[in-house]
């Protein structure tokens, strides 16, 4: 692995970054048009999450900083996401409370684990609560401009899916985690 190298899918993670922050403001303007161009920008910022790591693994650039911004994106897209519909009262605080705890359990092993020159890869539930919890929040995303029942239905059934993902995913970790700090 490279040092701090900025590649192409470096630019695009910190792209993803700069997306989220985008995505934030137009989100909470309660007009259409701004909500259809948060939405946009959530899903690039979801796409670039895949092309990124995809491109960095094919052509072997993959580096320590882009492995550390990767996640860093990651974690500000989907929560700013939860933030905004926290705040427009379209999620429960407590899953956005439960997300957050996860994030900083793991994040917290992860930086114990690194001390002591361990490392704690993401797993294939990690990934996979990342993908459900972008998809459950696309399609929150979407209801929130076209109001429809059964996207309010197919929401809140992936976003207790995610939930449940992200607690089960958060558990592996630690339990992974700890594992390899007794050792």
């Amino acid at each position: 692995m490279k040092k701090n190298k900025l590649t192409g899918p470096t630019y695009i993670t910190i792209a993803r970054m700069m997306l989220s922050t985008a995505f934030m403001i137009f989100v909470l303007i309660p007009e259409t048009w701004t909500r259809i161009v948060a939405l946009i920008l959530f899903i690039a910022g979801a796409i670039s999450d895949l092309v990124d790591g995809k491109w960095a693994r094919k052509k072997k650039i993959v580096t320590d900083l882009g492995a550390f911004l990767d996640p860093l994106a990651d974690k500000m897209l989907v929560n700013l996401a939860f933030l905004a519909l926290v705040t427009l009262n379209v999620v429960p605080v407590w899953i956005f409370a439960i997300v957050l705890v996860r994030d900083f359990a793991v994040d917290g092993m992860r930086m114990m684990a690194a001390r002591d020159g361990v490392t704690i890869a993401a797993s294939f539930y990690g990934k996979l609560k990342t993908t459900v919890q972008m998809i459950a929040l696309i399609i929150i995303l979407l209801n929130l401009i076209v109001n429809i029942d059964l996207f309010g239905i197919l929401g809140n059934i992936a976003l207790y899916a995610a939930l449940v993902l992200t607690v089960f995913s958060g558990a592996d970790y630690l339990i992974k985690g700890w594992k390899k700090l007794i050792k």
